[in-house]
């Protein structure tokens, strides 16, 4: 059975910003094959969009809790979005 498709919005909050937050998300979410998007927040936050198998969406929010070796990270918030078919790439925005 195919694992369904899922997709979320992170708010990411702590100390995320000028840590490395979104390139180590920008790599793990690559490696898990993810597709979407990350940027910083001008409050402090980082946010992500994360899309793709149910159980691989699960596992990189589980990893956005541990951060990049120099954060902190206070709470991740999750959103449920409308499921995005879409595959491909994982970007850094601004």
């Amino acid at each position: 059975m195919r694992d369904p498709r899922k997709t979320v919005l992170a708010r990411i909050t702590g100390r995320v910003q000028g840590v490395s937050f979104r390139a180590w998300t920008r790599s793990a979410a690559m490696k898990l094959d993810l597709s979407g998007w990350v940027r910083n927040e001008t409050d402090g936050s980082v946010t992500a969009l994360l899309s793709g198998p149910r159980s691989t969406v699960d596992r990189m929010v589980e990893l956005l809790w541990q951060g990049s070796p120099h954060s902190s990270v206070s709470e991740v918030k999750i959103t449920q979005q409308q499921a995005n078919d879409a595959t491909g790439s994982f970007k850094i925005i601004q």
